[in-house]
């Protein structure tokens, strides 16, 4: 009877850790402040070539939500610029625009975007299902990519191999709507 009720108290045990792990995600920001945020999502990008992962979070704040979106560069001087476009999975998109507020943590450039309370509320409901974006500096012929860049909503392929379909993907709507 003593094994099986601390078998039982592991069981809880790990079926609870990941959910607080969950819970706790947080996003610091630039200037050190503390929001909620989702896990990061390592959406696929195939046409950048020097990593092919885009790093993106959302975090919820008071009036609304921020987009952080990173990438590794080669060059501390590209960053990511100008407007950013969610696409949704019924074919809509949201327009970011650019504010100019990025950083660079070890190699990775990182962009922050502001979204209203409306343009959240439109993320719980439709599921991101890729984000366009521009990385701008002065490409040379031993730099990475400089351009325009579409990441997808899909998880790396050794990481889903033999995976339902609907797991190879990131379900934003439920991250977003557990904040």
């Amino acid at each position: 009877m003593h094994r099986s009720s601390f078998v039982q108290t592991l069981l809880i045990l790990f079926l609870t850790i990941p959910f607080l792990a969950i819970a706790q995600e947080k996003m610091i920001t630039k200037d050190g402040k503390e929001y909620p945020a989702t896990s990061n999502w390592e959406f696929l990008c195939p046409s950048y070539t020097y990593s092919g992962i885009l790093n993106a979070q959302i975090a919820k704040t008071e009036k609304g939500g921020i987009l952080k979106i990173g990438i590794n560069v080669s060059d501390e001087n590209f960053y990511i610029g100008d407007n950013v476009y969610l696409t949704l999975e019924d074919g809509s998109y949201i327009i970011c625009t650019d504010k100019g507020i990025r950083e660079m943590k070890e190699k990775q450039t990182i962009a922050y975007y502001f979204l209203t309370a409306s343009e959240m509320n439109k993320l719980k409901i439709i599921q991101i299902s890729n984000i366009r974006f521009q990385i701008k500096g002065n490409q040379d012929l031993y730099s990475s990519k400089t351009g325009h860049f579409t990441a997808i909503n899909k998880k790396s392929t050794i990481e889903v191999l033999g995976i339902a379909e609907d797991l190879k993907t990131y379900n934003t709507k439920a991250a977003l709507n557990s904040l």
